[in-house]
């Protein structure tokens, strides 16, 4: 086998990547390492074998190391921009047990983390704190993105949390006016109803992080032709003050999002209704501001996609391996299926396997299976040539790790154990 050029990729090292996607790092964890180069060894294995016409290995039955875990479709928002809109409400739900089964044979078989998000609203899945709880007794780190609507399940489960866990509301707003605009939920609630929950969560456990989210929309992005958005640049600072004086430990600005008419999620500040450099500097202008607002015990943070907008290297990024390695490493469980990546949750070409596809040791080791052919199948090259990617640079470390095993040293791992991936 020849090695791979450096220049197919970006640096692993890059310089934009914010900590929380820094997965090399991650990846390198004593946690975490061991499966890692379990998987190398098999890729190099499986390689080997292709190139000498003999029978590729089959994949252990493995589990991912993490996940994320769509509770539900039914959500009690109608926000305009949100990426999953069109699978939302669908009717189709887990069953509680199957379910808990599942996560007990993932976790028997190396299931570290468990991120409660997307596909719908966690936190009005019935039986929300039951899971929590169960995923805590497994000894999972456990996170929940929520749009904030039921804090009072939050609070409920708020004891279970441990150090590293951390939860996230998406709120995406500084005022309550384009709070309602952008979410529209179907019950009256207030912004600032939602941020007076906070302290009492904090005050609960204080090992908690609790953020708030906040998605940046400009003029002229649209989820379609006829459903253009609310712009909330302008309200970059205001959120800041209203994150910091509910005591949320920081605000993180993330860029819009929207689907490819193939299905995956791609970054296109192309869609707006100026011009990229005056976009990009009001931006600038509103991040600025919300800085001059963190505190000790208040940080304002931008993450990686943001970083490469700003940086006007976000197309770096969509130059895909044609492997994508963490699909064995990371992978989305929903009410509608297992996929293989959040960036395309919800997509038929990239299902896995069914809702129950680690309900029992036979469904997780055909899981494994599954996961073998789509590792062979799905083309990220191709697939996900519009996707600025945040496992890019994790998938051609470990593209490059299989040529030379001496890249999965651990001594440049985080200096915490984080493991959501």
């Amino acid at each position: 086998m020849s090695a791979v050029p450096q220049s197919q990729g970006p640096l692993p090292a890059s310089p934009v990547t914010a900590p929380v996607h820094d997965f090399i790092g991650k990846l390198r964890q004593p946690g975490l390492l061991p499966r890692v180069l379990d998987y190398v060894t098999w890729q190099r294995t499986r390689r080997a074998a292709l190139a000498a016409g003999t029978a590729e290995p089959a994949l252990p039955g493995w589990a991912p190391l993490s996940i994320n875990l769509d509770l539900t479709t039914a959500c009690n928002y109608a926000c305009d921009h949100c990426i999953d809109f069109d699978t939302l409400n669908s009717g189709v739900n887990h069953r509680d047990q199957e379910l808990r089964a599942s996560l007990t044979e993932m976790a028997a078989r190396g299931l570290t983390s468990v991120i409660l998000i997307g596909g719908g609203e966690p936190t009005i899945y019935p039986g929300f704190a039951g899971i929590v709880r169960h995923l805590k007794a497994l000894g999972s780190q456990v996170a929940v993105v929520s749009n904030g609507s039921r804090n009072d399940r939050l609070l409920e489960v708020a004891d279970a949390f441990t150090e590293g866990d951390w939860v996230r509301l998406s709120l995406d707003a500084g005022t309550d006016a384009t709070f309602q605009a952008m979410h529209k939920p179907k019950r009256p609630l207030r912004l600032e109803a939602i941020c007076a929950g906070i302290r009492p969560i904090r005050e609960a456990n204080p090992a908690l992080r609790v953020g708030f989210s906040f998605i940046i929309v400009w003029h002229g992005a649209a989820r379609a032709p006829q459903v253009p958005l609310v712009e909330n640049i302008h309200e970059m600072e205001g959120a800041a003050h209203l994150a910091r004086e509910a005591g949320f430990h920081y605000i993180s600005f993330k860029p819009y999002l929207s689907r490819a008419d193939e299905g995956a999620e791609v970054m296109d500040p192309a869609q707006a209704s100026e011009a990229h450099a005056g976009l990009m500097a009001r931006i600038d202008a509103g991040l600025a501001a919300a800085r001059q607002v963190e505190r000790p015990g208040f940080r304002v943070l931008e993450s990686t996609n943001l970083r490469l907008l700003r940086a006007g290297t976000w197309r770096d990024w969509t130059r895909q391996p044609s492997t994508c390695h963490m699909q064995a490493l990371r992978q989305v469980l929903s009410p509608l299926g297992l996929y293989n990546c959040p960036a395309h949750r919800g997509v038929e070409k990239a299902r896995i396997a069914g809702r129950d596809a680690y309900a029992t040791p036979a469904a997780a080791e055909a899981a494994a299976s599954s996961t073998q052919a789509i590792l062979a199948r799905f083309d990220a090259a191709h697939e996900c040539r519009e996707v600025t990617c945040l496992y890019n640079a994790a998938n051609w470390w470990l593209e490059r790790a299989i040529e030379d095993p001496r890249l999965l040293g651990s001594e440049h791992a985080l200096p915490k154990e984080d493991h959501f991936l």
